[in-house]
């Protein structure tokens, strides 16, 4: 009767660490909107960039505004992800809206260039936080995930389509600078957001191809400590010798981005004319892999 108490203390935790995320991105999203972007007439992206805009063209208040653009797609997300999530995401927004409405956030520059880099930044920094948290502040990822399953596009080119609309207004409606310094704010917001979901610890995917695969295979194991998987192939096939192929054991292994000079630096030690190559992995459990957060 005692074993569910490990993990009645694990779920509390990872709870609470969930509201923490939450309602640190929540006071940055506040601090980014009245400290940067309102003050100076900048926009960003999706419904944060919708509410901004009317904002601007029908000076409502910003905390009015906001809550009530992201309502319908707070409904959509019950479908189309969970109700856990569209709750949480309802909450946050509400927050962001009490904040907007209550802090007196400090107006920290009009310099437009720096608005344009800052305010995305801290802007990217909440948004990135609420999302490691479970939820987000911006229901446009929800509306794009609605259409993908409708239409051919990505969800990428979804967003872009939406965001290319918002920024056109803009600059019809205020002036192309403050359009191009908006997309500025959008690019810079959108970058971070990626690096605080993925942070330092963004995976790396090698592909290594070599005569020497038998050392590399007990460096990177017995040495850097990497799980690898071995692909059996063949390796030859030059236009001078086409004929001419011998069996090799294709290695792929996973490692952080802080160790990819490592590696290769161990691969090009026993084999300079090693043949490699990398991708990106967004997400990867299990396996020999550094512990990092589940978020």
């Amino acid at each position: 009767m005692e074993a569910p108490i490990p993990v009645i203390k694990h779920s509390l935790l990872e709870s609470t660490k969930d509201a923490a995320y939450i309602i640190a991105g929540i006071l940055i999203c506040g601090f980014a909107l009245k400290g940067f972007l309102v003050p100076n007439s900048f926009f960003d992206g999706g419904v944060t960039g919708i509410s901004l805009l009317i904002h601007e063209l029908y000076h409502i208040n910003i905390a009015y505004v906001i809550i009530p653009a992201n309502i319908p797609f707070i409904i959509m997300g019950i479908f189309q992800v969970n109700s856990r999530f569209a709750w949480k995401t309802l909450a946050a927004i509400i927050g962001v809206g009490l904040c907007l409405q209550f802090i007196p956030y400090p107006v920290v520059t009009s310099d437009k260039l720096l608005v344009s880099i800052f305010g995305g930044v801290f802007m990217g920094t909440g948004v990135g936080l609420a999302i490691r948290g479970g939820c987000a502040l911006d229901g446009i990822e929800v509306l794009a995930l609605y259409t993908l399953k409708r239409s051919s596009f990505t969800v990428s080119e979804i967003i872009l389509g939406i965001n290319i609309i918002i920024f056109s207004v803009a600059a019809i409606k205020l002036g192309l600078p403050t359009a191009l310094y908006s997309v500025m704010t959008y690019y810079a917001a959108s970058h971070t957001i990626n690096f605080v979901i993925e942070g330092l610890e963004e995976y790396t995917g090698f592909t290594i191809i070599s005569g020497e695969s038998e050392l590399i295979k007990q460096e990177l194991v017995l040495k850097l400590g990497r799980g690898i998987t071995i692909y059996k192939g063949e390796r030859g096939f030059l236009k001078e010798s086409f004929e001419v192929s011998h069996p090799v054991d294709i290695i792929f292994t996973v490692v952080t981005r802080l160790e990819v000079r490592r590696l290769k630096n161990i691969v090009y030690s026993i084999d300079p004319k090693a043949f490699m190559f990398t991708g990106t992995i967004k997400e990867a459990a299990g396996g020999v892999l550094k512990k990092r957060a589940r978020h």
